[in-house]
């Protein structure tokens, strides 16, 4: 499991697989991770470009779409015979996580989305994911002309202004310890995908974390998702940003040991 820089911590009855997003790595569990193994057995990983993964295992035709990052967790949950997994999914690791389980239902038992969106793209009249499409491929070539002027600029709008800078600056730092051409990719196949038809096909109970000030999936978000996904609880949290799980971890893990604990 060196490719995926997968850790196994915990003792707990219940598996949970805490999966970061976009330009982050299994670090940014840090603030929940330490409660959350006291009572669970937990496995956290990095997907291939991120953290401390092997970048010799990264292919463009295999990760420029999310089912190849739904493939890494199948295989993580294959090589450690992982059954009933609760998948913890961070902003585009709830579709990545939907993905996997309808690949293999018969590893998962629930999942849990912490500002999840199925869709950063305005798709009208029904559906607004936040983002014009022309404004992402400002943001993609940004990525490319300027990598560090690009993590500076979409950290701050990422964490939230009103939370502390210490955010911020972690958050920027990890998208700078990313290889660009690596995290253009990724960033690709986060930001022009569209997951919305795989909602209805959820087969497993999934709690919905949705932050009410979020500049990249505001609550209307949540509320597609809980309308469209059988078996959805919806939670608008009171935070601000995307990152919730960093700078709002207490009322991430109450939310998480209500649901898992029910």
């Amino acid at each position: 499991m060196l490719r995926n820089n997968v850790t196994v911590m915990g003792s707990g009855e219940k598996m949970l697989m805490l999966a970061h997003g976009f330009g982050c790595d299994q670090s940014m569990w840090q603030y929940i991770a330490p409660h959350l193994k006291e009572r669970y057995t937990l496995v956290l990983f990095d997907y291939v470009g991120s953290g401390h993964s092997q970048a010799s295992a990264f292919s463009e035709s295999r990760y420029s779409t999310l089912e190849g990052y739904a493939l890494d967790v199948n295989e993580i949950c294959e090589a450690l015979d992982l059954n009933d997994v609760h998948f913890v999914g961070h902003s585009v690791s709830s579709s990545i996580g939907l993905l996997a389980a309808i690949a293999s239902p018969e590893r998962f038992a629930s999942h849990v989305m912490i500002c999840p969106s199925p869709c950063f793209l305005n798709m009208p009249p029904g559906y607004y994911g936040g983002f014009e499409k022309h404004d992402l491929e400002e943001l993609i070539d940004l990525m490319g002309r300027n990598y560090m002027g690009w993590a500076n600029y979409l950290a701050p709008l990422v964490v939230g202004g009103e939370n502390a800078p210490v955010f911020i600056d972690e958050l920027s730092s990890s998208f700078c310890s990313t290889d660009p051409v690596l995290a253009k990719t990724f960033a690709k196949a986060t930001f022009f995908s569209d997951y919305r038809h795989l909602l209805p096909q959820a087969q497993h109970a999934a709690l919905v974390l949705q932050s009410q000030d979020d500049a990249l999936a505001n609550p209307e978000v949540g509320r597609y998702i809980h309308a469209q996904m059988p078996q959805s609880t919806l939670r608008i949290m009171e935070s601000e940003g995307h990152c919730i799980h960093m700078t709002h971890p207490a009322l991430v893990l109450r939310e998480i040991q209500a649901w898992l604990d029910d």
